[in-house]
């Protein structure tokens, strides 16, 4: 013991402690303290009040220390306490890991001191269980942030070759400060700069006329734009006219821009290719084009249209309504008209198209709702399909059930009369077709009894035969 030169402890001072008062002290100053023999037997076994998680180990007095010690730590205790028998008191701590009937196992750290006679040695032992479970805990969080390291790096990594290989000049601008968090060399290249002049600096010094706080809330605003807004710009560097098209995020607590930049000539090109495209394959492609007002007068068409309905000249069809060249024409025109509003488009619409000497030629039309500068129009794409009906056999005609499974069976509603269609079918597919033209024809009972080729007095038989007579009034 290291008392500093004082003599308190070696004149005699101190009276001797009584049993009862020496198990307390042993027992307050360790976790678990156990007197041993120098035959390893253990004596007594002292655990702390405080402490509770040993349970109760008045068994192991009077056996043998190493049947309650893991293999491992065996040759520990044994190499150390010969060594306490040689005169040798181990001045190292010990750690002894303890096994109970093998149900469970603690780590304690022990110091040796001597105690009594017939070399019984004291064991005071540390509890080393919250000293382990704490440095799990820590190798634990140390392998997660190992993986989040490891996982950012590979994101970082995936990050930069897909920005380096974009052809698309890639800026990334913060909104709070307004200057580039990174970019790509295509987007510095574009504006006539070095990547790491681009990096860190503020954006809206590359441009002509713009502060920072204007081009950060044009830019913003863009964003809110339905349809893509777009912000138009000219490069400070190298002078050209550059769209920014801005995409608004949070990351880290902070908004970002992501903005793509494109050159104004490059975007022009793009708008006027896939312009230019459409119009060729409206002027030269088979099938008949038609645009019509929402109210069905005709204001453009194709020369495919032409020569179905045996017109000369774009004249003699533009603002004509469509329905005088439509075989069942205010009829065919309304289902035309009314459900691409309702629904945007009519996929198949099977009629019959008449020109001025009286033709009639089976098509299937297709339409879609658009909208042009604020005016309602109407796409109608006609194709010919009398060639279909001329390889049918004689009889069937209209009958048919057509080859390709995709169709169904109320396309054909307003082609051929209802006898002909269900011929081949069940009384199901007759309530369908029913069903099919009242609502093409707005539940108007004269115009479906006309496309279904039945008397009024015939579709009102089959209405009150399929229940369906109240349902539609």
């Amino acid at each position: 013991m290291t008392t500093g030169g004082n003599t308190f402890w070696s004149s005699g001072s101190v009276p001797l402690i009584e049993p009862e008062f020496l198990s307390s002290i042993i027992g307050a100053a360790s976790d678990i303290a156990l007197v041993v023999s120098a035959e390893g037997i253990i004596l007594s076994v002292v655990l702390n009040t405080h402490s509770e998680s040993f349970g109760n180990l008045k068994h192991w007095e009077g056996r043998p220390i190493v049947q309650f010690l893991t293999r491992e730590t065996v040759p520990k205790f044994e190499a150390a306490h010969a060594a306490y028998l040689g005169g040798e008191v181990p001045r190292k701590p010990l750690e002894l890991n303890h096994s109970d009937n093998a149900v469970w196992q603690y780590p304690v750290r022990y110091t040796f001191h001597r105690f009594g006679h017939e070399n019984a040695c004291l064991l005071l032992g540390r509890d080393l269980r919250p000293i382990a479970e704490t440095q799990q805990q820590l190798v634990q969080a140390q392998i997660a942030l190992e993986q989040g390291y490891e996982a950012r790096r590979e994101f970082d990594a995936r990050f930069r070759v897909l920005l380096a290989n974009t052809d698309d000049a890639i800026v990334f601008v913060s909104v709070q400060s307004g200057r580039v968090d990174d970019a790509n060399e295509a987007a510095a290249g574009l504006l006539g700069l070095k990547l790491d002049a681009l990096r860190g600096s503020t954006f809206a010094q590359h441009f002509s006329d713009r502060s920072t706080v204007e081009l950060t809330e044009s830019l913003m605003n863009a964003t809110l734009s339905e349809e893509g807004g777009r912000v138009t710009l000219k490069a400070q560097k190298s002078g050209q006219s550059v769209i920014v098209r801005p995409v608004v995020f949070r990351a880290g607590g902070q908004r970002v821009l992501l903005c793509r930049i494109a050159s104004d000539e490059e975007a022009a090109t793009i708008t006027d290719t896939v312009a230019n495209q459409a119009l060729a394959l409206f002027r030269a492609g088979s099938d008949a084009m038609v645009f019509m007002t929402g109210k069905g007068v005709i204001t453009s068409v194709n020369e495919s249209f032409l020569d179905v309905v045996g017109a000369a000249h774009l004249s003699d069809v533009v603002g004509r309504s469509l329905s005088d060249f439509l075989a069942r024409g205010q009829i065919d025109l309304g289902v035309l008209i009314d459900q691409p509003q309702r629904s945007g488009q009519m996929r198949v619409y099977a009629t019959k198209l008449i020109n001025d000497l009286g033709t009639r030629l089976s098509v299937e039309v297709s339409a879609t709702h658009l909208e042009d500068q604020g005016a309602q129009l109407i796409g109608c794409i006609i194709r010919d399909v009398s060639h279909m009906e001329a390889s049918r056999p004689q009889g069937v005609a209209t009958a048919q059930m057509p080859a390709e499974p995709s169709r169904n069976v109320m396309d054909l509603v307003g082609s051929a009369s209802l006898k002909d269609i269900v011929a081949e079918t069940t009384d199901v597919v007759e309530k369908m077709c029913i069903e099919t033209a009242v609502e093409l024809t707005g539940n108007n009972r004269v115009a479906a009894a006309e496309m279904l080729g039945l008397s009024r007095q015939s579709l009102y038989v089959k209405l009150r035969k399929y229940g369906l007579l109240s349902k539609n009034n």
